[in-house]
């Protein structure tokens, strides 16, 4: 009998500890894998090397190496909930993909077009794949994952019009994946809590098990019936209720308890050159658009509205 309904029957190797966090770092202009030392308040990295760094000094890759990234529609109840008025989305799950160039490490800058009036942040968590995986049960599952990260999902909501079907420039822009900073393994997921921050107020916040619909374990399954997954794989898992646009100079987080907490910062930048002299589909501010980047207020909880009123200043 399957155990991917919830609560799980039995906690799976990868979420019994102890923690270990992985992280992949530039020092002296060169890529280093290294271990988060636990002990010290989580501020040094012992390089695989070695040496020993502070976390502050050094710059963040993402840690992973992904062939492809594969993204649920909907897999948090107060998701459904806002967006189609019922606790479950769809019968099973839904996917989309991002190209890997749209990867982001910790503290990196989030590109918005200025022909891009919505940006919109989704706080999850990504699950990475530790070896060849095809034709899995959801028991078996979850000996094919490495570990888990925090993951922030940005969007460009002005292709909603013309890539609704595929999502690929919604949400495969360059910049738009920010993910890490740690790669973590040891951690009881169904136990933590997700949150996500504009400026420092929380906008999105759940519970994991409460929320969850659909584990890892019965996606993976899902997938790999048909797709290949590989060793560095990613596959993100959902957002809570409560996905808003956010500005240039708007500080975007992705903290989960006992994975870590990821920072990205918005920043502007030019239209597209080519964009200037008509080609392709042009951004677009429709009511589709809107219905997506602005949400249904009446469906999330009161304190995320203020808070995110109060972080963005009422500027959206």
């Amino acid at each position: 009998m399957s155990t991917f309904e919830f609560p799980l029957k039995k906690i799976p190797a990868v979420m019994c500890g102890p923690r270990v966090e992985r992280r992949r770092v530039l020092v002296g202009g060169s890529a280093y894998w290294g271990t988060v030392e636990e002990g010290t308040n989580q501020m040094t990295l012992r390089l695989d090397d070695g040496r020993v760094v502070e976390l502050c000094d050094v710059q963040h890759l993402p840690p992973v190496s992904p062939s492809k990234i594969i993204a649920v529609h909907i897999s948090y109840r107060s998701r459904s909930v806002e967006t189609r008025n019922q606790p479950k989305p769809t019968e099973t799950p839904t996917y989309f993909t991002k190209p890997p160039t749209s990867m982001n490490g910790h503290g990196c800058e989030i590109v918005k077009p200025e022909d891009c009036q919505y940006l919109n942040y989704e706080g999850e968590y990504a699950v990475v794949i530790s070896k060849t995986c095809r034709n899995v049960t959801p028991d078996e599952a979850w000996d094919y994952i490495e570990g888990f990260c925090p993951a922030l999902d940005m969007g460009l909501q002005n292709f909603r019009d013309t890539d609704q079907g595929s999502m690929l420039r919604v949400k495969g822009a360059d910049t738009l994946l920010p993910i890490g900073p740690g790669l973590v393994r040891g951690i009881n997921l169904f136990e933590q809590t997700l949150r996500t921050y504009v400026n420092g107020l929380v906008v999105q916040e759940a519970h994991i098990g409460d929320e969850t619909i659909w584990g890892p374990h019965y996606v993976i399954a899902d997938l790999a019936r048909h797709i290949t997954l590989i060793p560095g794989d990613v596959i993100l898992m959902g957002t809570p209720c409560h996905s808003r646009s956010v500005n240039p100079g708007d500080l975007v987080e992705c903290e989960i308890t006992g994975l870590g907490r990821l920072s990205g910062t918005v920043v502007a930048a030019p239209a597209p050159r080519a964009s200037a002299l008509g080609v392709g589909h042009q951004p677009t501010d429709s009511p589709e658009v809107r219905r997506v980047a602005f949400g249904f207020d009446e469906r999330v909880p009161e304190r995320f509205k203020q808070n995110y009123r109060t972080a963005t200043k009422g500027e959206q």
